[in-house]
Parts: C-alpha cells; sequence; structure tokens
C-alpha cells in the first residue's frame, strides 16, 4: 500500500489585493519612453537651436536696426531692405552671382559624360581616376587660388604660354574686368566636378544592366543609349547635383576673394559676388545692419530657387 501526502487546499487570492501589493513597473510608462525620445533628440534640436535658429533670429533683429561698429542699434524697420534693390553695388553683385552660377551648372553635363565614361565595365584604373577627379574637393581653397593664379598670369602663366604656342595673344585672366568673371567660373566647374561624379557614379551604379541589355537588343549604340536610357534613369542624381550645385555656387566667396582682390585691394566691382558684398559691408564698412539684409535676401533668393526646382522636377525627373 502507498502512502501519500496529505493535499492541502491552494490558498485564494484576490486578484485586486495581488495588483495592488505588485511592484510597479518602471520605465514602461508613455511619459517615460518620451523623456527617453527627448533625452536622445535634445543635443540635436540644442545644436539647432544655439547654431541655427538663435543666429537667424538675431541677423533678422540686426537687419532691423542701423548698428554701427560701437553705437547702440536704431529701429529702422525695413529701410535696409528697401536699399538693396536701389543700390546699383548689390544689384550687381546679385547680376554676376547668378552669372556664375549658370556657368558653373556647365559642369553638370561635363560631369555625367565623365561618370559615364568611368563607369564603363573593364576600366582599367578606375579608382586613380576618381582619386584625380575628386582632389580638388579636397583641397584648400588657398592653395587652388594660388595654384590658379598662377595658371592665369598675364606675364608667365602656363594658359597664356599654351595660346602663344596657336599663335593666339592671351590677357590676364584675373585682372581683366571682362574675363576675370568666365575665369573664376572655370575653377568653379573645376572645384565641383569631384562631388559631382562620385555622386553621378552611385546613381549609374544604381540603374539594372537589364536596361543596357535591351537597348543594346533594339540596336542602340553607345550615343543612343547614353541620351535615351542613361540620362533619363540618372535624373533623380542629376537633379540632386543641380540642387547641391546652385545652393554652392550663389554662395561663392572665398575664391573671389582669394583669386581678385584683398583688404588693402578689393575686389572689382565687375567680379563681386553677393557674399563678397555681404563681407564688404559687414567687416569693411562695418554696416551691420545693411550687411544683415543682405544675408537674409540671399538666404530668401536660394529658398526661393530650391523650391521652384523641387516643383520643376515633377516635369523632368523619373524614378521608376
Amino acid at each position: 500500500m502507498k502512502l501519500t501526502a496529505p493535499q492541502t487546499a491552494a490558498p485564494i487570492v484576490d486578484p485586486g489585493r495581488e495588483r495592488a501589493t505588485a511592484p510597479a513597473r518602471r520605465g514602461r510608462g508613455p511619459h517615460t519612453s518620451a523623456w527617453w525620445a527627448l533625452l536622445f533628440v535634445g543635443p540635436t534640436f540644442a545644436g539647432l537651436a544655439v547654431f541655427y535658429l538663435y543666429p537667424t533670429v538675431r541677423t533678422i533683429w540686426i537687419s532691423l536696426n542701423d548698428m554701427g561698429p560701437f553705437g547702440r542699434p536704431t529701429f529702422v524697420g525695413l529701410d535696409n531692405y528697401a536699399k538693396l534693390f536701389a543700390d546699383d553695388v548689390f544689384v550687381t553683385a546679385l547680376r554676376n552671382t547668378f552669372v556664375y552660377s549658370l556657368i558653373v551648372l556647365l559642369g553638370i553635363p561635363i560631369a555625367t559624360v565623365i561618370a559615364a565614361l568611368l563607369n564603363t565595365p573593364g576600366l582599367r584604373g578606375r579608382g586613380v581616376y576618381r582619386t584625380l577627379f575628386f582632389l580638388p574637393v579636397v583641397t584648400l581653397p588657398a592653395v587652388v587660388a594660388l595654384v590658379w593664379r598662377l595658371i592665369y598670369n598675364g606675364d608667365y602663366g602656363i594658359l597664356n604660354q599654351a595660346l602663344g604656342y596657336l599663335g593666339i595673344r592671351g590677357t590676364s585672366w584675373v585682372t581683366n574686368p571682362h574675363t576675370a568673371l568666365v575665369a573664376i567660373s572655370v575653377v568653379g566647374i573645376w572645384m565641383g566636378l569631384g562631388t559631382n561624379i562620385v555622386i553621378l557614379l552611385a546613381g549609374l551604379q544604381s540603374i539594372p544592366d537589364s536596361a543596357f541589355e535591351a537597348a543594346k537588343i533594339d540596336g542602340a549604340g553607345p550615343v543612343r543609349t547614353f541620351i535615351s536610357i542613361t540620362v533619363p534613369l540618372l535624373s533623380p542624381s542629376i537633379f540632386i547635383v543641380s540642387v547641391i550645385g546652385i545652393i554652392g555656387s550663389l554662395q561663392v566667396f572665398d575664391i573671389i576673394y582669394l583669386m581678385l582682390g584683398n583688404d588693402q585691394n578689393p575686389v572689382k566691382p565687375e567680379v563681386r559676388s553677393v557674399v563678397y558684398t555681404f563681407y564688404q559691408f559687414g567687416f569693411g564698412r562695418n554696416q551691420y545692419g545693411y550687411a544683415a539684409a543682405i544675408g537674409l535676401a540671399l538666404m530668401v533668393i536660394v529658398l526661393a530657387l530650391t523650391a521652384v526646382q523641387f516643383w520643376l522636377q515633377k516635369k523632368w525627373v523619373h524614378y521608376e
């Protein structure tokens, strides 16, 4: 006969009492999750507020005042903005900046052709070519300006020597007001070529090979394939390059300042850009209110052109 232990009845536990006495779980509520999210995004918001939001608000306030180097600000309202488009200096600088931007945009088709050539299967030394084209991007603007000033020199420049062998008499490219803006634009194209090629190469490598194979089966040659297949499928990357190029070209300053003048020898009005005019009024003449108005006007122009580009992309950019 087997002996079994006496069975006792299980204690009856009140569910309400168990929930009341159970330790509260921490870190599970929605408020705690919100605090954790704020903790992680807080440094980013703080950086944006300190380095972007506050300077923008401060610049708007300065643009509404007449401020000298030591005097107190005098509120003038929109007078600084009213003087902008009546000022021949600003209007000329704005025209020069637009001309420079249009010329620099010619580097996009050049970069597209070069990127297509670098994407050719079986090309030897592809990495070397990419490095050479990208070198101007990582080179200091001061070094770029020095090298190109030597190239453009009217007396012993390499460019004039090459033209002399062809029987063409060169000029002093950076001091001649008729050629200085074009000469600077060529340097801008050269400096931006590396970035454009890298972005376009990434876009080319995302195009499926089946599209090129279908074009080859249909009997399309290299030129026809490039125009009908490569460019339409590469249009999203071309759009990105165009947006970046216009924003960067509208803010040109360093090359103009380093190649065409300095504080003792200011840049001639025929080649001044908007940012150089901002620098001249703000740090040369200490007219901070007017300089702030120039900076904000440029910001509005950049935003407007960028918005127009995003609106026009629906008509020529293909994302399929």
